[in-house]
């Protein structure tokens, strides 16, 4: 055995190096592949800085374990607009004063912006996001086809968007991890996500699952299904995507359809499907889940995140003030 050792270490010297290779080019397309079919922009090498900064929410919360996971980030967000369609003043607000009927994903890719970097971001980065929207809000009123008014900073939608995110953000994870939270870790992403809620504008945010879920289906009376919501549903359904992605995008939105109250899916005249197909969607999910996650485990914005919080603080030059 041992006359073979030189030649072993030979091979083991050449294959290694052309692994590391092999595995960071997969993984880099993977990534390239992932920031088209969002249309997001950001470099996640922009989240190391600045040093020893834990953001709003630090590595420890739940908050970042659930919005790492990006297939169910990106069906609770499809899911989130579905539910965002039914209310008409919220669905006005984006209808007369954003361009998501012909820039759907890079509407898409906003949104997914602002919640990573209010989620992994440092402190500064993450309410400068904060800021930017909320002066957006201010400046956003018109009025629904039937005469009502509406402004985007309402403080009641505000709430209702945050709790169509929230409410779609955690049932994609439950649904498509493989590490699923407690009925203790379900209700502290609640608590934790009023961080950025209430910085929003929104009041009276829940912090359990269970008033999170009783908030959401008190808001019914206030739904509706019209021309604009249909509209809105075959945008997503169609949602632009290259042809190489359009099964992952497709096994997406049904699961995203799959993911809504039932009070929803009676709003919208649609039926549940059955349970071996739901079963075999959420299987698939699952597994380009953690094949994505392989593929972000050391360069996504999650990790990125965690080596910025990891890192000493850069140390003041002698005699330099705390604003230099």
């Amino acid at each position: 055995m041992s006359s073979f050792s030189p030649l072993a270490s030979a091979i083991h010297a050449w294959a290694c190096p052309l692994k590391d290779a092999v595995t960071a080019r997969i993984q880099a397309e993977m990534g390239a592949r992932v920031r088209a079919m969002t249309g997001a922009t950001g470099d996640a090498r922009d989240f190391l800085q600045p040093a020893g900064d834990p953001g709003l929410f630090g590595p420890d919360a739940v908050t970042w374990q659930v919005h790492a996971h990006f297939v169910a980030m990106m069906t609770g967000g499809l899911s989130s607009l579905i539910l965002q369609a039914l209310h008409p003043r919220a669905l006005a607000a984006v209808w007369d004063h954003s361009s998501f009927r012909t820039q759907l994903r890079a509407r898409l890719g906003r949104t997914a912006f602002f919640v990573a970097t209010t989620t992994y971001g440092g402190t500064a980065a993450a309410l400068q996001a904060i800021e930017r929207v909320n002066h957006i809000h201010a400046h956003i009123r018109g009025t629904l086809p039937d005469g009502r008014s509406y402004v985007a900073n309402e403080p009641e939608l505000i709430r209702w968007v945050h709790l169509g995110e929230t409410t779609s953000f955690l049932r994609a994870y439950q649904d498509l991890s493989l590490q699923a939270l407690s009925p203790a870790q379900q209700d502290r992403y609640f608590w934790e996500m009023t961080r950025v809620g209430q910085r929003l504008g929104a009041q009276d945010l829940p912090e359990t699952r269970h008033q999170a879920l009783s908030q959401l289906q008190a808001y019914r009376p206030d739904l509706q299904v019209d021309e604009r919501t249909r509209e809105t549903i075959r945008l997503i359904e169609n949602y632009p995507c290259a042809p190489s992605e359009r099964p992952l995008v497709m096994l997406m939105v049904r699961a995203a359809f799959q993911m809504l109250p039932d009070w929803a899916l009676d709003l919208l005249q649609r039926e549940r499907p059955c349970a071996a197909e739901q079963a075999a969607v959420r299987t698939a999910l699952q597994a380009m889940g953690a094949s994505l996650a392989w593929a972000f485990a050391e360069t996504g914005v999650a990790a990125r995140a965690r080596q910025r919080v990891s890192a000493p603080p850069a140390l003041k030059a002698p005699g330099s003030s705390p604003d230099t």
